[in-house]
């Protein structure tokens, strides 16, 4: 009976981990070297480096299992910790995951639909790429990337001598540029003995390469199938257990891979308030061996992510955010700084009409997409589901 989970990272997602797991009884630690780590309060906190093996051994030997809520973790640390305990997901998708080359070329294998890509270690390289794969393209470093960084367009042939100014001194991957007509999102629960939930496709904006607004659900039951089953081909060449994403982009009635990540995901915030088990429960329930939730939704819903500080009139007349029915408040009491993470909104509603009524009330008071014309965000070309097919 698994009573305790150590968690690497401790972070927003590891503290909604932890939320999940508390209401099952269950306790946690987080090895992290950030000092006001969130998660904090929901557990021990080791404060030490990835790499402190003292630290690495007190977790592996302490706990039941171990999980980890970020992926550049060192797949070494991740490995050490395996050797003393079990470690949920796999380290080997932990190491597929943290190089994008490593990544892509395993996608392919798998007959996971990709755009072009070729590595990139010189000048040289990044010419012949440029001709093989045309411009426009991406060029991307091959590890720590996330949230746009580490990536640049190229657009015209200029381009190649400051891009490579900007990124040459990393191992580099050149990618054909996709022209999407939407982005969106597969996420997926495994347990232990294969069993596997999958969550609605949802349909993702980002601005500034950082994710803005998920919104679920959005897809026909087609593309549905389609997208289950390329999250499946990881989920099985991997031997996953735990939750996984599938970032895709959605191409004339195509998808095509972009990455995926070996965790619950940002795009799968709307689950908590807008899914009967959210990714973070389901995530728990797979490390742990448990029955997996059903993953239908219970409402249309939309997540607003907050970057930089709260909203300062949260609780005054003027919003009451806490107070309006379909509003879920979503604090992760971390120190404001610019283009941080610090918290989401999910609204939900019982209708599509609703669910557009209350988010373009809030997005304009939140500061977040404002700009945005929230009818044609909802509108996809296909039409919601009626709430009855949704919930049971």
């Amino acid at each position: 009976m698994i009573s305790t989970i150590g968690i690497l990272g401790a972070g927003q997602l590891a503290r909604m981990m932890a939320q999940a797991g508390q209401t099952m009884g269950l306790k946690f630690v987080f090895l992290d070297p950030a000092e006001d780590a969130c998660a904090s309060e929901y557990g021990e906190h080791i404060c030490a480096a990835w790499d402190d093996r003292v630290a690495l051994e007190k977790l592996g030997k302490s706990w039941d299992l171990v999980t980890f809520d970020f992926e550049n973790v060192p797949d070494s640390s991740a490995s050490l910790i395996e050797s003393l305990c079990p470690v949920y997901p796999p380290p080997r998708a932990l190491y597929k995951s943290q190089d994008r080359l490593r990544e892509k070329t395993m996608m392919q294998e798998l007959d996971i639909p990709v755009a072009p890509f070729r590595a990139v270690s010189s000048r040289p390289d990044l010419v012949a790429a440029v001709e093989e794969i045309g411009l426009p393209c991406v060029l991307k470093t091959r590890r720590f990337g996330y949230d746009g960084k580490g990536q640049m367009v190229l657009r015209f042939q200029e381009d190649m001598e400051r891009a490579w100014q900007a990124l040459g001194d990393s191992d580099l991957i050149c990618e054909g540029f996709v022209p999407f007509d939407v982005e969106c999102s597969i996420i997926a629960a495994r347990g232990k003995a294969g069993e596997t939930v999958f969550w609605p496709l949802t349909r993702n904006l980002h601005r500034d390469g950082i994710l803005s607004i998920s919104i679920a659900p959005v897809f026909d039951t087609e593309l549905q199938a389609r997208a289950e089953e390329l999250i499946n081909g990881l989920l099985d060449h991997l031997d996953y257990t735990g939750v996984m994403t599938l970032e895709l982009f959605l191409k004339d009635g195509e998808l095509l891979a972009n990455e995926f990540a070996p965790r619950v995901d940002n795009s799968g915030h709307w689950t908590i308030d807008g899914a009967v088990t959210s990714q973070f429960e389901n995530h728990v329930r797979a490390v742990c061996g448990l029955p997996l939730g059903k993953t239908a939704n219970i409402a249309h819903a939309l997540m607003f992510n907050l970057l930089g500080q709260m909203p300062e009139d949260k609780t005054q007349d003027a919003l009451k955010l806490d107070q309006m029915a379909g509003v879920h408040w979503h604090d992760y009491r971390k120190a404001p700084r610019a283009g941080r993470k610090i918290g989401h909104v999910t609204v939900t509603a019982d209708s599509e009409r609703k669910l557009e009524a209350l988010a373009s009330q809030l997005a304009g008071r939140l500061g977040v997409a404002a700009e945005l014309d929230l009818e044609a965000v909802l509108k996809t070309g296909q039409n919601f589901p009626a709430i009855n097919d949704i919930a049971e």
